[in-house]
């Protein structure tokens, strides 16, 4: 093997080894000597406006988001290529390399029986209960906490993408690396954007994850004004089906309907013009087949044992906007801000399983009073605060924030549960990073000690709580944890209370 080097678009040297380390739809990729990038050759010669998209996003848009504002944070998320360069007539990237966290440490199971270890954690293995069930290593598969917070992250990133005015255009598990392990994600193909009215997409996206419009009009011109093309408006229903696929192991649209006896057309109406939620509340025709699927798909599979609404109030109004008030109207897609705060939400809700065994190892409060795993169906027996939050608008008037924390053993309270206006995000501050207290079951009670929150008071007894003190967490109790603007009152109810 020879290394081969050229002076790239923006003056550096940039080497490979002249060996393909593996070939995607369009490039061909190479490492670096040391491994710290690699470098995508496309297959065939680009046009002027494909080299000037390529200069846009190594560019412009580099520029703004891996080097403008928390750009140490969206490199993390984004993996963005910053280079270009012309060897031989074809015409290359570079990209950083994968961090070491996305490459399978343990694989699949039997010893690796497929061979998996060291390869990179395409997304797609964590998507579908068949690979969770079959193949993965338990210890790559992560629980229910990690695949809520690699959403977060996936929301978070695209948010960005959006921000700026661009459409990833092939968002799907193949162009997601993410760890449940770590909890980590990563969006990659990043040099595949759309600029809307300016670069249009280079692909219609991949199956599973095009939006019905563009399968619809897809044997139209692409100058036809009629035909839809990747947009922001695609993205969001992709990443809807991501959230979905990622948190319940399964579609959202495939379900028994056969709408031709061609698979490919049944594939292209039950995904495009007859597309129909498998969950769908009042037609329930496209409902699984549970005497047509694989022992391993189950039980995520069967939709009544395993309904999407176990994952709490904020996902359901998302998934149902995203599936069936906006699956055939895109404008009434939730937006990848939207995913991201609910999704946030929704982390408040959960409540570790009493079964050390089970599966997930969290599940979502369901506001009942007697809380049961739905995984594995452990009860939670003992009684359990749920702090109800209301926040400041001025004058002493508190309203509802449509929000609540599940309180667990040793479980932290941080800043942006005691004020509206804080939001865990890339803009959070070190200083909003630590926590602001804690919860403890302490001889019988539950209590809430005062870590940093000068404060902290007490509202039914009239007491102050100064830090390092704590107050016990009784039923109807309200606790001020913040004054001030956006600071919060949280109402304490119990369940499971004797």
């Amino acid at each position: 093997m020879s290394t081969l080097s050229v002076i790239s678009q923006k003056g550096k040297k940039i080497e490979w080894i002249d060996k393909a380390i593996g070939s995607g739809t369009m490039k061909d990729v190479y490492f670096s000597p040391d491994k710290s990038y690699v470098v995508g050759f496309y297959r065939n010669k680009l046009d002027a406006s494909s080299k000037d998209r390529l200069n846009s996003i190594v560019g412009v848009y580099k520029t703004k988001i891996i080097d403008g504002p928390n750009g140490d944070y969206w490199r993390n998320l984004l993996c963005w290529p910053y280079d270009i360069v012309e060897h031989n007539g074809l015409t290359g990237i570079v990209v950083p390399t994968y961090q070491r966290h996305f490459f399978f440490m343990h694989g699949s199971v039997n010893d690796d029986m497929l061979g998996i270890k060291g390869q990179e954690k395409n997304g797609k293995w964590f998507a579908s209960a068949k690979n969770q069930n079959r193949f993965l290593h338990e210890k790559e598969k992560g629980d229910l906490l990690s695949y809520l917070r690699i959403s977060i992250l996936l929301s978070r990133a695209l948010k960005r993408i959006h921000a700026a005015g661009l459409a990833h255009s092939d968002l799907s598990y193949n162009n997601v690396l993410i760890d449940p392990e770590g909890k980590n994600a990563s969006i990659i193909d990043i040099d595949g954007l759309v600029v809307p009215g300016k670069f249009a997409p280079d692909v219609m996206g991949t199956p599973d994850f095009v939006a019905p419009e563009v399968i619809m009009t897809k044997h139209l011109p692409v100058n036809d004004s009629n035909r839809k093309l990747p947009t922001i408006l695609t993205d969001r229903y992709a990443l809807s089906v991501l959230i979905y696929m990622y948190l319940l192991f399964r579609h959202p649209l495939k379900g028994r309907k056969i709408h031709d006896t061609d698979p490919v057309k049944d594939e292209e109406l039950s995904m495009g013009a007859k597309a129909l939620f498998i969950e769908h509340p009042t037609d329930r025709s496209n409902k699984p087949n549970l005497n047509d699927v694989h022992p391993s798909e189950l039980p995520y599979i069967d939709v009544d044992k395993m309904p999407y609404t176990i994952l709490g109030p904020y996902l359901k109004e998302l998934f149902d906007r995203a599936f069936i008030e906006g699956l055939h109207n895109p404008q009434k897609r939730p937006t990848s801000n939207e995913w991201e705060e609910a999704l946030v939400k929704t982390v408040d809700l959960l409540q570790p399983c009493q079964n050390s065994k089970c599966s997930h190892k969290w599940f979502v409060f369901d506001n009942k009073l007697s809380p049961r795993c739905p995984y594995c169906g452990t009860p939670y027996t003992d009684a359990l605060p749920v702090l109800n939050f209301y926040s400041s608008r001025g004058k002493g008037k508190f309203l509802s924030d449509n929000a609540r924390l599940m309180v667990y053993n040793n479980q932290y309270l941080y800043r942006w549960h005691t004020n509206r206006l804080v939001h865990p995000n890339e803009r959070l501050s070190d200083e909003d990073k630590k926590p602001a207290g804690y919860f403890v079951k302490h001889r019988g009670n539950w209590i809430l000690v005062n870590q940093n929150l000068p404060e902290l008071y007490d509202v039914t007894n009239k007491v102050d709580i100064p830090i390092g003190k704590h107050v016990v967490l009784d039923d109807n109790i309200q606790v001020l944890l913040e004054k001030g603007n956006g600071g919060r009152l949280a109402h304490v109810q119990m369940v499971n209370k004797r």
